[in-house]
């Protein structure tokens, strides 16, 4: 598909999810790429207009820029659908499973795919008997949030149930974790293909949101210094863990690589960040791949329901 047959685009940004920010950022890089390759790209922020505006302003396709609820949990997708309108990344369904860790786990358990034990807790659980049976330290986040917001690394059982407090604030479905000592990376998915790994180096104890967002001491390597028969391992499963979700068009998976160079599966992003510091951005620029090119490939991989 060329570029001049792409029409009338919106990029969806902003929205109503704790990720806004970090949306308007994204939606605002994508926004002037895609005017650097003559798009005809316009704004349109969900939480300022109503959706039914895409269909009335006659927009051709969108770019989902939104990070999160509303955006990246199948709600949009489902709406773009039932006007006809297509929309980059994966459907309802996908869009709406990744965005669950919980549901995402099992399905992965369901498939063989390798992801840290868990538990999902509720007000009545026994946190005690969570820590004995997770291990220490252990991860305690809301299942349906992102930028890993509500999150609590937990190092005592007493700190358990405080930790859950913390996350239920965020969501009701929230799960504990069992923590993975090791190397943390990211595989972008582009179309049917696995990125270049990118390996996160924090300056802390957990990439958290500080560390995302904030902090100037996070580094991202790319290559990944891993070996490459290790690497493309990680990429050909990482792949069936993006696709067994029923995720299309593009995507992000995160995993931890221990000491053993056993590898376990954290969770899919649908609508990943995407300024020019980004994760996937980064990846693709290894593989040769610009970021104006990046988002055009994208917008090429348009979901048509």
């Amino acid at each position: 598909m060329k570029m001049h047959n792409f029409g009338k685009v919106a990029v969806l940004l902003g929205g109503r999810s704790a990720e806004r920010e970090i949306s308007l950022q994204s939606g605002q890089a994508v926004l002037a790429a895609l005017r650097e390759s003559n798009v005809n790209a316009h704004p349109f922020d969900p939480a300022k207009e109503p959706l039914d505006e895409l269909r009335r302003q006659n927009f051709d396709r969108v770019f989902i820029a939104l990070h999160g609820r509303f955006g990246e949990d199948g709600t949009v997708q489902g709406a773009l659908e039932l006007m006809e309108i297509p929309y980059t990344g994966s459907g309802v369904m996908a869009s709406a499973l990744a965005m669950d860790k919980w549901r995402t786990k099992l399905i992965w358990e369901a498939a063989g795919i390798q992801s840290p034990r868990f538990m999902l807790l509720n007000a009545n659980s026994d946190f005690m008997a969570v820590a004995e049976n997770l291990g220490l330290p252990l991860i305690v986040k809301p299942a349906r949030e992102g930028s890993t917001i509500g999150l609590s690394k937990v190092h005592s059982r007493q700190d358990v149930a405080a930790a859950y407090q913390l996350a239920v604030k965020h969501d009701s479905l929230v799960i504990a974790e069992e923590f993975i000592s090791g190397k943390e990376l990211t595989a972008a998915i582009l179309g049917e293909t696995a990125l270049p790994l990118i390996r996160i180096e924090v300056a802390g104890d957990l990439y958290d949101y500080q560390a995302k967002y904030v902090s100037n001491d996070t580094r991202y390597h790319c290559p990944s210094g891993l070996s490459q028969s290790l690497e493309e391992s990680i990429q050909k499963e990482a792949l069936s863990a993006y696709q067994v979700l029923g995720c299309a068009g593009w995507g992000r998976i995160d995993l931890i690589v221990d000491q053993h160079n056993q590898f376990y599966f954290l969770e899919a992003n649908t609508s990943p960040g995407m300024t020019s510091h980004s994760l996937v951005p980064i990846a693709a620029k290894a593989a040769g791949i610009s970021f104006q090119e990046l988002v055009l490939k994208i917008l090429e991989l348009t979901h048509v329901g």
